[in-house]
């Protein structure tokens, strides 16, 4: 399994940013954020990239890279110890495991819809799976990018949209605007709509009926992704 703590130390270790890093891989920061926090992770393309940028071999990000290192230079008859004795403790283990494992229900998400100054609307169509406890009705997740709309919705959590049109006053939108999508409470007025962040350090945006804005969905959950 991919392991987001021994991505996160090997790049520190070459003094490289979060940002730095997502930049070489031409993907989103966002993206790049929850390959660390091992909500999602990459693919086989980009972790190739991965390796080459960090000049390690692609299984040095599994879990179990320093497990196998260690195996490997064991001789025959400690290897053979080690087996049994990881027999052994899998056995006690499993004798333990009486608690029933959790539901987890997949969201396809998208990297591109933002909480902050917007970003392109869903971009090439990329999107990462996650795992949440329950299931919600919704048309399309989108991850949230900013925090102009803490403290309700934050910086890494996954927006869940139904596709509708306008329903009401200051209820919260995806909303599509000269190139760029936004989350915020909306409101109708005689020349175009207003755009209101939760979090007040935001002034609002206003959005001329002239320049084509489109409510894409109504908000109707958000959450954290479950770790692992």
């Amino acid at each position: 399994m991919f392991s987001g703590e021994k991505l996160r130390k090997r790049r520190e270790e070459l003094g490289l940013s979060q940002a730095q890093l997502a930049e070489m891989l031409t993907i989103s920061r966002p993206a790049y954020f929850n390959w660390e926090k091992d909500k999602t992770q990459p693919n086989q393309k980009n972790l190739a990239k991965l390796a080459s940028i960090l000049e390690v071999e692609p299984t040095y990000f599994e879990s179990h890279y320093d497990i196998v290192s260690v195996y490997t230079q064991l001789n025959s008859s400690n290897q053979e110890k080690s087996l049994n004795y990881s027999k052994e403790l899998l056995n006690q283990q499993k004798a333990l495991a009486t608690i029933e494992e959790p539901k987890r229900f997949a969201y396809k998400v998208y990297e591109r819809l933002s909480a902050g100054t917007g970003y392109s609307y869903f971009g090439d169509g990329n999107f990462d799976t996650v795992f949440y406890d329950e299931e919600i009705d919704h048309d399309f997740a989108s991850w949230i990018f900013g925090d102009s709309m803490e403290p309700i919705f934050l910086n890494g959590e996954v927006a869940l949209i139904k596709q509708t049109g306008f329903d009401y006053d200051g209820a919260i939108y995806a909303v599509d605007w000269d190139g760029q999508t936004y989350i915020k409470k909306v409101y109708r007025e005689e020349n175009g709509l207003r755009l209101v962040s939760l979090n007040h350090k935001y002034e609002d945006k206003f959005a001329p009926y002239d320049e084509n804005p489109r409510i894409i969905g109504l908000i109707v959950g958000n959450f954290m992704p479950l770790e692992g």
